[in-house]
């Protein structure tokens, strides 16, 4: 008997697996159909008024940058006229920004698939780490509490090699599920910016960076299974991959970061297991440092800024990832099973 066939016919017919998902699908449906239903083709002239308005937005940043630069020259402070500008006015040059005013930004009530796009995607990927994690820790958790496992391992008595299949197999369905969820997905509000709405500037850029999040995203999916699957199988049941989960949210991401602020520690989002995910999934993530800009009253300006980037981050995720799963092979080697 195929021990990969068997895993599958397994997960395939656990119930709970089914119902996320329906779930899944439901999420789906309810979210492209609400957006279908807040959009509309824009007018001629609702198209003509939002050029206008992003053109009149791209010509103020510009002014307002010419305005610094004069300042800078003429060596007037801030302080002195009580406007704000930075001590370096390349910061407000249109061309250094990220993205300038377009005219979907001057579109309301019609959904732009060039901006919206993105959004939309960590929505799914948000639901596909939860997806994955909750069926990873009920997949493993349910066989060691009812006794699944003993009864596999009578016929097939190698621990490690049953475990590694049935984590194999887990990350298998589920990245192929996330991949077919997220291409069924984007299609489909693709359709609805070209039929309902406005499709935007879809140039190589802009599928290379959505590219990047869509495969970050598969790389967080799986590692949050195997983190829901390692931590199941230490705690012999479901329940403690979810009571985990809670704990580290409760006691880590709400006490602790506020105690840290409390006492005034330096840069405590880099402690936090979600800045990691942030600026893994985004490829960087800014927090603001209150101890940098203390004391500096010069001209009410600070950059106190930093950044935490995609590769510290991912070496992060991968170890947390990589020790519990050690952990949990290391532990189901030697425990009594029974």
């Amino acid at each position: 008997m195929n021990l990969v066939r068997a895993e599958l016919e397994r997960l395939s017919a656990r119930r709970f697996v089914q119902l996320m998902v329906v779930l899944l699908a439901l999420a789906f449906a309810v979210t492209a159909a609400t957006t279908l239903a807040g959009s509309h083709r824009p007018t001629a002239d609702e198209l003509s008024s939002a050029r206008a308005q992003a053109i009149a937005a791209r010509q103020n940043m510009e002014a307002t940058h010419q305005q610094c630069l004069a300042r800078q020259d003429a060596g007037i402070s801030p302080d002195d006229t009580g406007d704000y500008f930075p001590d370096d006015c390349s910061e407000l040059d249109p061309i250094r920004q990220d993205r300038l005013p377009i005219a979907a930004d001057y579109l309301p009530g019609v959904f732009s698939f060039a901006q919206q796009a993105r959004p939309l995607l960590y929505f799914l990927i948000a639901f596909l780490v939860l997806f994955g994690f909750l069926v990873g820790a009920s997949y493993i958790g349910a066989d060691l509490n009812s006794g699944g496992v003993v009864n596999l391992l009578l016929w097939r008595p190698r621990r490690l090699t049953v475990l590694a299949t049935k984590l194999g197999t887990l990350l298998g369905t589920v990245l192929a599920l996330a991949v077919a969820a997220s291409l069924v997905y984007l299609a489909t509000f693709w359709v609805i910016g070209q039929t309902a709405g406005l499709a935007g500037q879809l140039g190589d850029d802009f599928w290379r960076s959505l590219a990047a999040v869509h495969g970050r995203g598969l790389v967080l999916v799986l590692l949050a299974t195997a983190v829901g699957f390692a931590i199941a199988t230490l705690g012999r049941h479901t329940s403690a991959a979810l009571g985990a989960a809670a704990a580290y949210a409760v006691v880590w991401e709400l006490g602790a970061r506020l105690v840290l602020e409390i006492v005034d520690a330096r840069r405590p989002d880099q402690l936090m297991l979600s800045s990691h995910i942030g600026a893994w999934l985004n490829g960087e993530a800014r927090f603001w440092d209150a101890q940098r800009c203390r004391g500096n009253s010069g001209n009410g300006y600070c950059e106190g800024f930093y950044s935490l980037t995609w590769g510290p981050a991912l070496v992060v995720l991968l170890v947390i990832t990589g020790g519990l799963t050690v952990a949990a092979f290391a532990v189901f080697r030697r425990r009594d099973l029974i």
